[in-house]
């Protein structure tokens, strides 16, 4: 077994290429055994273990840095920097995480989470070694899919302008999460053809020249028609446009000629792009066929449906029934629901590859032409458009349907893709109206009542399943609901499912506080009297949150109650929700204890 006798990079060095090849082939198996038991990123990182281990076998970790972009494909190499005991407990409490985390280990040179930013935190690096007249060499990773994102380009364009030293791995693998989608995708296809135009050249020469008589003629024929296919393939090469040294495109899966290509490339004293062609999911043939289904990978499953199953197929009654409907997701199909919805309609079904920004914009201009548009998008990932949420949509107060899940704990996924931040930031515009709904009924019927409202609106709602139970009967989603009364003087105000969960069996008046923002403002003025209680429970931050709404609301009025805000503070790095929400006072336990302090009094 290679797995064992490798705890550092400085062990891979000692490996021959045949025995690196046969590491590889374990690091695989393990990887499938652990994402198996505890789930995690399946299909990107079993694509991108053979360059890894080239990478550390040329490079020294760590004080070479290494940057992945996005971090979901750094599994392989967690694995070679020590990590390899620790990996049985990956996404799990207390393991490692699933990402690079530079709290976690010296080797990870970063803490990354989000698409299309190691270019430009590769160029920091390597401008700080600059500055301090240092000597390492900075990698950056990036996907075929990253390259969707338009903070790349921006990174490439001061990369190619400064000559700053640095190395990109551009891992084609033809896709993110979903297929790839527009322009650059087409390009990269063209530069992978140029590799099967050189490899096809020196397979006809030869031949060719070995046949007397005809073979030379034949030759000089192609040799005059090269330049034209040279040309099909080979012209405005986009990288060196930049002024960024261009090699590929070459098989990420090939080990010797990987680590050929890498000592080379180490040399050259500007930047370079070395291009790899790899195949999501391989080493395993259920993730090669189908590696957006094993792109994640989950633990247990529930009977339930998913959120994001309510939403693809209510978008698909909605388009059929009214044809200014559209919707948009940024590389997200499946994550967000809307792979049903883009098979049927895929020309009111947008895909505009890691984007957020462009999402956002161009949803803002679907409005502004008399469309209907719903942009479905994870929360961790909405956060970045949003100067295109308060300028574009916002201010000119355009009806965009913001469709957020993973809103809340987001529990394995770590630190990087909390959703805690969408209320306070979406709090934070002009014009915008937030709901939270009980369940997937409750989602359906809200998605229902978006349609003619005229205005921007946000949905959130949680990772995961839907839960079963109490039909909640109020049609208009801006005003607040009592689920149970078990109280004349305790109020607990409950966001979203997962609150209101929480509080289900209390000593109180529970109520669905269903529209964030605006706050029913008729039901706060009813509960503000002298000897109550209210108590605020929210899936996000306390800081500019629904609670604080609550608490400034009615200070406004003249508070005459008592306020208690329950929420998260600042930072969650717990790998499981039910960890975060115990960390941060969420739990029936102490909701119990605040309300019966309160009935001492």
């Amino acid at each position: 077994m290679y797995l064992e006798k490798v705890n550092s990079p400085a062990d891979l060095k000692k490996l021959s290429i045949k025995e690196l090849e046969k590491y590889a082939q374990e690091v695989r198996a393990y990887i499938i055994e652990v994402v198996n038991k505890n789930g995690g990123h399946l299909s990107s990182n079993l694509g991108a273990v053979d360059f890894t281990i080239a990478l550390h076998y040329v490079f020294d970790c760590p004080k070479d840095k290494i940057i992945f972009d996005v971090g979901h494909q750094s599994y392989a190499h967690k694995i070679i920097t020590g990590r390899r005991d620790e990996f049985k407990n990956l996404r799990m409490p207390g393991g490692i995480t699933g990402f690079e985390n530079m709290h976690e280990s010296e080797c990870d040179a970063f803490s990354t989470g989000h698409s299309s930013t190691s270019l430009s935190v590769g160029l920091g690096l390597a401008r700080s070694r600059d500055l301090s007249k240092e000597k390492y060499d900075v990698i950056s990773v990036i996907g075929d899919g990253a390259l969707t994102g338009g903070m790349a380009y921006e990174a490439l364009n001061d990369i190619g302008a400064s000559q700053t030293k640095m190395i990109i791995i551009l891992n084609d693998n033809t896709m993110s999460i979903s297929k790839n989608v527009g322009a650059i995708s087409t390009y990269l296809g063209k530069l992978r053809l140029s590799k099967r135009y050189k490899a096809l050249k020196t397979t006809f020469r030869s031949g060719m020249d070995g046949m007397p008589i005809v073979g030379p003629s034949v030759v000089n024929v192609f040799e005059r028609i090269k330049s034209w296919v040279k040309g099909q393939f080979w012209t405005n090469k986009m990288f060196e446009q930049f002024g960024i040294k261009y090699y590929g495109a070459f098989d990420g899966h090939n080990l010797r000629e990987c680590i050929k290509m890498l000592m080379q490339i180490k040399k050259i004293q500007q930047p370079v792009i070395l291009h790899l062609t790899t195949h999501k999911g391989n080493g395993l043939y259920e993730a090669e066929q189908n590696p957006e289904k094993y792109h994640g990978v989950e633990g247990k499953k529930e009977l339930s449906k998913k959120y994001s199953e309510i939403v693809g197929e209510k978008l698909n009654e909605m388009i059929a029934k009214d044809e200014k409907v559209v919707c948009a997701t940024a590389a997200m199909l499946s994550g967000t629901g809307l792979s049903v919805v883009h098979e049927k309609y895929p020309d009111r079904c947008y895909d505009v590859g890691i984007a957020e920004q462009h999402a956002v914009a161009m949803c803002a201009g679907l409005s502004a032409g008399g469309y209907k548009p719903y942009f479905a998008v994870y929360s961790s990932f909405l956060q970045r458009a949003y100067d295109q949420l308060l300028h574009d949509v916002c201010l000119n107060n355009l009806p965009v349907r913001f469709l957020i899940d993973r809103s809340g704990a987001i529990g394995a996924d770590g630190v990087t893709h909390q959703g805690l931040y969408d209320i306070s930031y979406l709090n934070s515009l002009p014009n915008m109206t937030v709901l939270s709904p009980a369940n997937g009924e409750e989602l359906a019927r809200m998605m229902d009542w978006s349609l003619d409202f005229n205005g921007p609106l946000a949905i959130r709602y949680p990772k995961g399943y839907t839960l079963d139970g109490k039909e909640y009967v109020t049609e208009d989603p801006l005003r607040w609901e009592v689920v149970h009364n078990k109280s004349d003087n305790v109020y607990v105000l409950a966001v979203g499912n997962r609150m209101l969960d929480i509080a289900k069996n209390s000593l109180c008046v529970l109520v669905n506080a269903r529209s964030v923002k605006p706050l029913d403002m008729y039901f706060l003025d009813k509960i503000n009297k002298e000897g109550n209680l209210i108590i605020t429970l929210e899936d996000g931050i306390v800081s500019g949150g629904f609670g604080e709404s609550v608490l400034s609301a009615l200070n406004a009025v003249g508070k005459v109650c008592r306020v208690v805000n329950l929420g998260f503070e600042g930072v969650c790095d717990d790998l499981s929700v039910s960890g975060a929400f115990d960390s941060n006072g969420l739990t029936a336990k102490n909701l119990d204890k605040i309300i019966q302090e309160h009935l001492k009094v």
